[in-house]
């Protein structure tokens, strides 16, 4: 898979976040930051990264507790980045829900390697489709690209993770409340008018100019579902 995920690390130490950014960067990361414990819990919530690497030294609260509290709302794939040693610290990290640990001092390679293998294991996990068909239009969702024959159809990250999900679950009907919660975070459980206007942004960016009927189909009172022609 390519790597083109948006990755938020977690870490207070400024040598490690400028190395981690120009690295992450350099391999087609998006990478999004926080020094403390508190921050990392509201980027998670409102930039949906699709990772975390987290250290578990942090000047608010230990690592540990970050992963608690994400675990209470999100499955996003969490690697542990941390110089704690200790056996028991990394058997209470994964058994709070960290998917990897990684020992400083590291090797980008190999932290690379464990973010795919982590994405990848996150995807097999979600049973996600790699590309996802709607009319003439392909939802590559591995690669964050959506096209239409040749032509490349700009999404925000926003806007590209709203249509994601309901690729992912192409010709069901994805609630408000689950929308809203895996693209924003469960601050914005209702705020479904901000999710309507979202929706259509996607809609005015992915439907045919041909009056043809669009590929996201709203399902009233309930939520939206993407046109099943996979």
């Amino acid at each position: 898979m390519s790597d083109t995920a948006r990755v938020l690390v977690v870490d207070d130490e400024p040598q490690i976040l400028r190395f981690l950014r120009a690295s992450l960067g350099a391999s087609g990361f998006e990478v999004i930051e926080a020094e403390t414990g508190a921050a990392a819990l509201k980027r998670a919530a409102a930039d949906a990264p699709e990772i975390v690497v987290l250290d578990l030294g942090l000047p608010d609260m230990d690592g540990k507790d970050v992963i608690k509290s994400l675990r209470e709302w999100s499955e996003i794939p969490i690697i542990v980045l941390s110089a704690r040693a200790r056996e028991a610290e990394k058997i209470e990290a994964l058994d709070l829900g960290a998917d990897d640990y990684v020992n400083k001092p590291f090797g980008i390679g190999e932290l690379l390697a464990r973010l795919r293998a982590a994405l990848r294991h996150r995807l097999r996990q979600q049973g996600a489709t790699p590309v996802v068909k709607a009319g003439d239009l392909k939802i590559d969702i591995a690669r964050r690209k959506v096209t239409r024959g040749d032509a490349d159809i700009h999404l925000t990250p926003k806007e590209f993770d709203l249509l994601r999900l309901l690729a992912q679950n192409a010709g069901k009907v994805v609630t408000h409340r689950q929308l809203l919660q895996a693209v924003w975070g469960p601050a914005h459980l209702e705020d479904t008018a901000y999710l309507r206007v979202f929706i259509g942004q996607v809609r005015r960016k992915i439907d045919a100019d041909d009056g043809t009927a669009s590929l996201i189909e709203n399902a009233a009172g309930v939520g939206y579902r993407l046109r099943d022609d996979s």
